[in-house]
């Protein structure tokens, strides 16, 4: 894939010797993507360099990783730290909790930093206590949740929007509430059931689709096929594609979680063996400028 520019729209970075995250600081727990030791070590700008260096990137978007949830701007704080050192990432997404009454002086002080360029609020409910992120379903539909996400909305930011994808109605719902807002649906709608959900994960995605201020991030494949190749994710980057259409897609990485299941380079050559049949065109909007747009780099 050297042949073409790429801008990673998904990555994170961890220091556990500087920063907290419970998730990694307190122990490996039960997970959508299963035991995730092998990477419960720091991850820094270097590694994740050193892992994207056989693939012409140029540019990386970071995403939360559930940071210190006391402190959500300073992982803000400290990812422009390291923007400012080594030029990368070039966009952040942060965290914040729509349902938190601080939640709009919590905004300003994530938008101080330049490279900052919207929040995440993982939104995913799952039957299972150890695929779920929230503790009740629905939550976008309540009145203290809505009124924290107007104060994105005021200040022009974008949303990353992460959830399963029985909870496409809801969000379907929510983009439209709020068509000014850029939502960017993360990780190829999060279907990590298997194989037997497809058809369910399909019908999810033509119908968030509809939204067209819904963009779709192609990534997090292997979180639900821990032994994928290039034809078990085939037809879910071709749906995926059919649904939105070439200009509201971007390939991802999502290192260092996927890094679980393939290298850096298996992915991206996946990703380029995929739409080998695309236009030089099209293939640049998937891999470099979609990515630009979205997040305004």
């Amino acid at each position: 894939m050297k042949d073409i520019p790429i801008i990673d729209p998904h990555f994170h970075l961890w220091d556990l010797e500087k920063n907290y995250y419970p998730w990694l600081s307190d122990g490996v727990k039960p997970s959508a993507f299963g035991d995730y030791s092998a990477i419960n070590k720091t991850y820094l700008i270097g590694d994740y360099l050193d892992d994207a260096k056989g693939q012409n990137l140029v540019k990386a978007v970071h995403l939360d990783v559930g940071y210190d949830p006391k402190d959500p701007v300073g992982e803000t704080r400290w990812l422009q730290g390291v923007a400012d050192r080594h030029g990368f990432p070039h966009g952040i997404v942060g965290y914040a909790d729509f349902r938190k009454p601080d939640v709009a002086a919590l905004l300003d002080e994530h938008m101080q930093y330049r490279n900052f360029r919207g929040i995440r609020q993982s939104m995913n409910f799952h039957r299972d206590p150890a695929k779920t992120y929230l503790l009740e379903p629905e939550v976008s539909r309540t009145t203290e949740w809505r009124r924290g996400f107007r104060e994105l909305e005021r200040r022009k930011l974008s949303f990353d929007l992460q959830i399963y994808y029985w909870q496409m109605q809801e969000f379907l719902d929510l983009a439209s509430d709020f068509p000014d807002v850029q939502f960017i649906l993360n990780h190829t709608g999060m279907q990590v059931d298997g194989p037997g959900h497809f058809q369910g994960w399909r019908e999810g995605m033509g119908k968030l689709a509809k939204a067209p201020n819904v963009a779709c991030k192609i990534s997090g494949l292997g979180m639900g096929d821990w032994t994928w190749t290039t034809e078990t994710i085939r037809p879910y980057v071709e749906e995926t594609i059919e649904a939105f259409g070439i200009d509201r897609c971007m390939f991802a990485s999502n290192f260092p979680v996927d890094k679980l299941f393939s290298t850096y380079d298996a992915l991206w050559k996946a990703f380029g063996e995929i739409t080998a049949g695309f236009s030089n065109g099209e293939r640049l909007k998937l891999f470099h400028d979609n990515a630009a747009y979205f997040y305004r780099l």
